[in-house]
């Protein structure tokens, strides 16, 4: 190869590299343009059941609070707090609160021993794909969104997990904010 076309490949190789970098600023400055904030429509879904037959969907729960979370098997923060989602379920669920979880990026076998290890009886949704992820704006596993009775989101998100500290209280938060919406 000639010294001149070495100097073209790596001219190239840098504008390329360059042309990234900036596409990767322009989307951190852009951000998700997807992600519903509070008072805005949850974005709505439908996928099929982790457990048995059959779609979940948001939009079958209309007129209900719902507490959203989503999380993966091999996440270690939401081993951790599964069983708060698990105890909430079991408080709530007489107001008419729903806690659905969506197992997402992850496989339908380990979400499933999941559910199982951790004794989830509230409803599990599975996005093995990550379908969902963009259109709510997640940013990583777990993260937590409430939605009120009329479809909107009640409260800020919780991101990470939720079972110390400030996320706990955001958490204790946005299961109220959901239920006092109408």
């Amino acid at each position: 190869m000639t010294g001149r076309a070495k100097l073209v490949g790596q001219i190239a190789a840098v504008g390329i590299v360059a042309a990234l970098l900036a596409l990767l600023g322009w989307k951190v400055l852009k951000g998700n343009e997807d992600s519903a904030g509070v008072g805005e429509p949850a974005p709505s879904f439908a996928l099929d059941r982790l457990t048995g037959d059959g779609e979940l969907s948001l939009a079958s729960y209309q007129g209900k609070p719902v507490v959203i979370n989503f999380f993966a098997s091999w996440c270690l923060p939401c081993k951790d707090e599964a069983p708060i989602l698990e105890q909430t379920w079991q408080r709530y669920r007489d107001q008419g609160l729903v806690v659905l979880g969506v197992d997402a990026q992850d496989f339908r076998a380990d979400g499933r021993r999941f559910v199982e290890r951790h004794g989830l009886t509230y409803p599990v949704a599975f996005d093995g794909k990550g379908s969902t992820l963009g259109r709510f704006g997640l940013t990583g596993f777990p993260e937590t969104y409430f939605v009120a009775r009329d479809g909107t989101i009640a409260a800020e998100k919780v991101v990470g997990g939720i079972d110390a500290g400030e996320n706990r209280e955001k958490f204790d938060a946005g299961v109220e904010a959901a239920l006092a919406r109408q």
